[in-house]
């Protein structure tokens, strides 16, 4: 039996990158999941990865009406949610403050700090406060940590995801339930290397040496991989975690180091 059996998960951000790779392991683990993001065709592939114990579902986080529905999703099928992963995130435009746009601004607010907000208390009204049990887990990010230029949308809702955290943990601990923040550093995937490219032809560098420039600030020279993240969030969502909550735990290959 795997860690995860008879539980069930919802997976935001489930179309590319760390959240398919999470859900694919919570299922491996015995876990049924359900895979939501706004790209239906690519949670679809998701779920057909995983197989029967997987459901498909198209959700804005931004949405209280995506939501509900996706949570529904999982209580009609299987009757609870022991397992929230609010791993949905946008990483908006590049700006600097005095190029920034209120449009810009409130959608990556929207999708990385509001949506896990809107998740988190359907989960809790839907099912774990009257089961009092169930574990969330915020995906917060190390830029969260740094004052990164042209991204002050997307640092603000990020470090504000470790804020809410010790709130939720703090006010939904007594029934039970706990909440987590995992604080990535860069995490080998498509929209990272894509992002890496962008920033080595402003600065007329190649990939291999832009990369080199990012990897050098780490103490092990070396990016993490989406499985490396989601083996901890599946570390925190498990009994091997439940005395865990209200922390914010960086996975960056050591490139930050907060007290």
């Amino acid at each position: 039996m795997g860690r995860f059996t008879d539980k069930v998960a919802i997976v935001t951000g489930a179309s590319t990158g760390l959240g398919p790779v999470m859900a694919k392991m919570l299922a491996d683990e015995g876990a049924k999941v359900v895979v939501a993001a706004r790209r239906l065709e690519l949670v679809e592939k998701a779920a057909a990865a995983i197989g029967d114990n997987a459901v498909a579902i198209r959700a804005d986080v931004t949405s209280e009406e995506d939501v509900a529905a996706m949570v529904d999703a999982a209580m009609s099928r299987w009757g609870k949610v022991d397992i929230m992963m609010n791993n949905a995130a946008s990483p908006g435009t590049d700006k600097y403050i005095w190029e920034q746009t209120l449009e810009n601004w409130n959608q990556t607010i929207g999708i990385d700090l509001t949506g896990a907000m809107l998740c988190s208390r359907e989960v809790l009204n839907r099912s774990m406060l009257e089961r009092r049990s169930g574990a969330i887990i915020n995906f917060s990010s190390t830029a969260g940590y740094k004052a990164v230029h042209r991204k002050s949308h997307y640092v603000s809702a990020k470090a504000a995801l470790r804020a809410f955290t010790k709130v939720v943990a703090s006010e939904a601990g007594s029934y039970g339930v706990r909440c987590n923040c995992i604080v990535p550093g860069a995490i080998d995937t498509e929209l990272l290397r894509n992002y890496i490219g962008r920033i080595a032809a402003e600065q007329g560098n190649t990939y291999d040496e832009q990369y080199a420039l990012n990897v050098e600030g780490t103490a092990l020279k070396k990016w993490s991989t989406a499985e490396d993240v989601a083996n901890l969030a599946l570390f925190l969502a498990s009994d091997a975690g439940k005395m865990i909550t209200g922390q914010s735990i960086v996975v960056d290959a050591g490139s930050i180091m907060p007290n």
